[in-house]
């Protein structure tokens, strides 16, 4: 399905047909996809929504660069279009930094907020890489940012022992529009949100893999520090996409935050 929101469509899912609503939102390069083991779990006792992120999957790519304030205002924008007053709310990566940045700019619209492998706040010296992928992405296409992202996103064991799920996820990357990659490069960096995590109230679970290099349990830790009364559970054997990794230690995790809310 799609919705004309912020002046570009929007595709977007909907599962379950009882209890509450449940948001899921992608990392960068992937889209709602990466949340199929969630959504077959979750749409037994709620109404799932899941979207394709601004430059992703079947949303529309607009040229140029994106803001994090933008990618909250779409996913607003698609609850009001869709009469959902209050949501669950889950997201890893970019996911998790729309969400943030969500809960502080639209208090008291989400019930809880799982945050999974994802950052507050973006080192400066980061800047140069998001560069170099802006200017591979742009220069080169998708194709050469496939190996290098699996690898940053799963731990080698996992690789070997799954080659179709590198070549599900690595699809997902090579099929990601290049206006969109870029759009979203720019966005994610300039996150910089832990010293305004204190005033959230809204019920939260952050999530990490315990190998994840691209955001790592560190900056997890400022997170869980940063907001009151929050929970932090870190998974074993696990790296950036550790839904896919540890999909049942993930369920299970999720699952059991979600009940107690």
């Amino acid at each position: 399905m799609k919705a004309r929101i912020n002046g570009i469509q929007i595709h977007y899912e909907i599962e379950g047909s009882n209890g509450p609503w449940v948001t899921l939102s992608h990392s960068l390069a992937c889209n709602l996809r990466m949340w199929d083991e969630q959504a077959e779990l979750l749409r037994r006792n709620y109404r799932v929504l899941r979207f394709d992120t601004r430059g992703h999957g079947g949303s529309e790519a607009p040229v140029g660069a994106y803001t994090l304030d933008r990618l909250a205002e779409d996913l607003k924008e698609l609850l009001d279009s869709l009469g959902i007053q209050q949501t669950h709310f889950v997201g890893l990566s970019m996911g998790g930094m729309i969400g943030m940045t969500f809960v502080l700019n639209y208090p008291g619209v989400l019930r809880t907020l799982v945050l999974c492998d994802t950052s507050s706040r973006i080192p400066a010296e980061a800047q140069t890489v998001w560069d170099g992928r802006i200017r591979t992405a742009q220069e080169q296409g998708m194709e050469p940012l496939v190996e290098p992202t699996l690898q940053r996103w799963f731990t080698e064991p996992f690789r070997n022992l799954r080659p179709d799920m590198m070549k599900r996820v690595g699809e997902m990357i090579r099929s990601t529009p290049v206006a969109g990659y870029v759009g979203c490069c720019h966005a994610i960096p300039r996150i910089n949100l832990t010293d305004r995590l204190s005033v959230v109230e809204t019920p939260t679970l952050i999530i990490v893999g315990d190998q994840d290099a691209g955001t790592p349990v560190s900056m997890s830790e400022a997170i869980h520090d940063a907001i009151p009364d929050s929970d932090l559970v870190v998974i074993r054997n696990a790296s950036h996409l550790s839904n896919l990794e540890q999909t049942e230690d993930f369920n299970s995790i999720l699952d059991r935050f979600l009940a107690e809310h």
